[in-house]
């Protein structure tokens, strides 16, 4: 009888899931001839194509997707066995995706309990906005991510609610009556639409003069006394101030963070555990006080 052993499996997995033979070659450990071999063998078993070449790299074919479906339970299903009669712990690699404005707050206490529960599990961190980080998720270019959520129709993902607050140089005070100079984020990210409705439902005249996706762009506009800007509570230097609210600057609402991984399959084991530790650490973390 054929049949599909776990190593054949795996290296399928990392196929589908990287879109590439290099890459996944990278990521079993193996040559790439190597993995061209163990495909052949696959189709050989499974009487068909499951993938086919394109110009950005390979995609499934229906057949592939049908496999693909039973071979990410197996794996799974085997490396819950493997540690439930050994004492090895967990090993396997993790691509985190994490917002700037958490990188201070979060992301490092998230770090240490990963690397105290999971020690060989390898990390690789991509700091980058909340919509850039789910277009990578959808890409399979990272496992698991932190990411913002507006709170209204999440509530059963959100893990926690943070304020957003206006921030500015210690000498900075907005002008009574030219229009206030703000420094936003990308315009997809919940604290640029959300400063922009409060400013407008408040009528505020404001100018949206300085765009940064990153956060230490806008931090070096803001430090140089020119504009204010938005971020989380506890994103906040202690060399710049949170502004009071009042009639100029309006209440921003506060967003919700939740821990997610790629929607359209199966998690493995690795990357569910990780996702799991993160969701735990981040609920029992106190909150930012004002």
């Amino acid at each position: 009888m054929l049949q599909l052993d776990f190593d054949l499996l795996r290296t399928f997995v990392a196929i589908a899931d990287t879109g590439s033979l290099t890459r996944a070659a990278a990521e079993v450990g193996r040559t790439q001839s190597a993995i061209s071999m163990q495909l052949k063998r696959i189709e050989e078993i499974v009487d068909g194509a499951v993938l086919v070449r394109t110009a950005r790299g390979v995609e499934l074919t229906s057949r592939g997707n049908r496999l693909l479906s039973h071979a990410r339970r197996l794996v799974r299903a085997h490396d819950e066995a493997l540690l439930d009669v050994t004492d090895r712990g967990l090993t396997g690699s993790v691509r985190l995706g994490c917002p700037e404005d958490y990188c201070t707050e979060f992301l490092p206490v998230v770090l240490r309990a990963i690397a105290a529960q999971h020690p060989r599990v390898a990390l690789e961190v991509v700091c980058a906005p909340t919509p850039l980080l789910e277009k990578m998720l959808d890409a399979r270019r990272v496992d698991v991510a932190l990411v913002s959520l507006a709170p209204e129709g999440n509530l059963e993902r959100v893990i926690r609610l943070e304020d957003l607050v206006w921030i500015a140089s210690q000498d900075f005070y907005p002008p009574s009556d030219d229009p206030l100079q703000i420094a936003l984020s990308v315009p997809e990210t919940l604290d640029h639409q959300a400063a922009r409705r409060a400013l407008e439902a408040a009528n505020v005249s404001y100018r949206v003069a300085y765009e940064s996706v990153s956060k230490d762009g806008l931090l070096a506009i803001v430090r140089a006394g020119i504009a204010v800007a938005v971020l989380t509570r506890g994103a906040v230097p202690a060399d710049l101030r949170i502004m009071p609210v009042g009639e100029r600057l309006p209440q921003l609402p506060r967003v919700g963070i939740a821990v997610v991984s790629y929607s359209g399959t199966v998690d493995s084991l690795v990357v569910e555990s990780v996702k799991e530790l993160m969701i735990r650490t981040l609920g029992t973390m106190a909150p930012v006080l004002s």
